[in-house]
């Protein structure tokens, strides 16, 4: 499994958050391999952590980035990662 990390800076948090709940869980989580998603924010950061099953599956998603950013976000850093544990 790999992992696309995700960190970006909220520049209005309502609309941040509508746009995450109305079309990036429901788009990413039918994208080919998805396996979870995880979205969490801190002040005016937010992370997230996509899990799917397959490095390529992971790269594609990552590369779908720039065009699901609303304006009520910038995006700082996208990287894919192995997961190399679970619990």
């Amino acid at each position: 499994m790999h992992a696309v990390v995700v960190k970006v800076k909220i520049n209005d948090s309502e609309a941040a958050e509508s746009h995450l709940r109305e079309r990036v869980v429901p788009g990413v989580s039918q994208s080919p391999g998805f396996v979870a998603g995880y979205w969490t924010r801190k002040d005016d950061r937010g992370l997230s952590m996509i899990i799917f099953d397959s490095e390529d599956a992971a790269n594609r998603a990552k590369e779908q980035l720039p065009s699901m950013m609303p304006d009520a976000v910038t995006l700082e850093d996208a990287e894919v990662r192995e997961v190399v544990a679970k619990a």
